[in-house]
């Protein structure tokens, strides 16, 4: 399991891809962290949402973590491409023949995607942190007003890891890559969060919506993707959701992987 683990490491950080991506998210990260920190919008400006000023905590995480609305498509961009690239190429057969328990490959994706797209949740905060914190002070705020703030940045890291494992499934329930990032990029960037803001509008729907994977992102993160239209879950509920989203998009795309011809 080691030695599948560390081949797809090497697959993937013996590419261009790697540095590309990282550099696309260090720089979403500190673009937002400097918009969001220098900014103080006002109630005209949010439709009549008062928002708090950075000696707020929350603010000050939304600071941080504003990067992440770009860098977690990214990530989920990632985890397409670590198998429909294989698909695509052809390799995935010569994969299973080096490897020929097809769960441990499986598995050895998984643990390697998390740790992917944990490490680029790292680099997001890295450009975010550098830039946010050293304007939040020039500005003469606290850039750690409290112990949550580190919260929020570890969480940071998981849900960059958990939408890389949902990539992952989502390329494998759709084996053309191409289609594979263009239908998953547009439901998680456009329709999901579209679609959960609807019902979260609807008084029928206020239940169901903190469910949906943008809204339980935005609230693990200590946001409300809804902007106060329906009750956002708990930090740990909402961590628990994304965690159950990414283990059942792993398990069917696993299941499928396993017993699909490849050849």
């Amino acid at each position: 399991m080691t030695a599948a683990i560390k081949s797809e490491f090497r697959k993937f950080f013996t590419t261009r891809l790697w540095w590309g991506m990282a550099i696309g998210v260090f720089l979403a990260g500190a673009a937002f962290a400097a918009l969001f920190a220098s900014l103080d919008p006002t109630p005209e400006m949010t439709g009549g949402v008062t928002v708090p000023n950075l000696s707020d905590p929350s603010r000050v995480a939304s600071v941080y973590t504003g990067g992440l609305s770009v860098s977690y498509l990214l990530t989920l961009a990632i985890g397409v491409m670590t198998i429909g690239s294989e698909y695509r190429h052809k390799t995935i057969t010569s994969t299973f023949l080096a490897t020929p328990i097809r769960s441990k490959v499986m598995g050895a994706k998984v643990v390697s995607l998390a740790g992917i797209g944990a490490f680029y949740g790292l680099v997001s905060l890295v450009g975010a942190v550098s830039v946010g914190a050293t304007i939040i002070a020039i500005r003469g705020f606290s850039p750690f007003p409290d112990s949550s703030i580190w919260r929020t940045l570890a969480l940071s890291l998981l849900v960059l890891a958990v939408w890389a494992l949902i990539g992952l499934g989502a390329g494998i329930l759709i084996p053309n890559q191409v289609a594979a990032l263009l239908i998953s990029i547009g439901l998680a960037w456009i329709v999901e969060p579209l679609v959960g803001f609807l019902i979260g509008a609807q008084s029928w729907g206020k239940g169901a919506a903190p469910y949906f994977p943008s809204n339980a992102t935005a609230a693990a993160l200590g946001g409300n993707s809804a902007a106060g239209s329906f009750t956002p879950l708990s930090w740990w509920a909402a961590a628990l959701v994304l965690v159950g989203y990414a283990a059942i998009m792993t398990l069917v795309g696993s299941f499928l992987t396993v017993r699909r011809d490849v050849s």
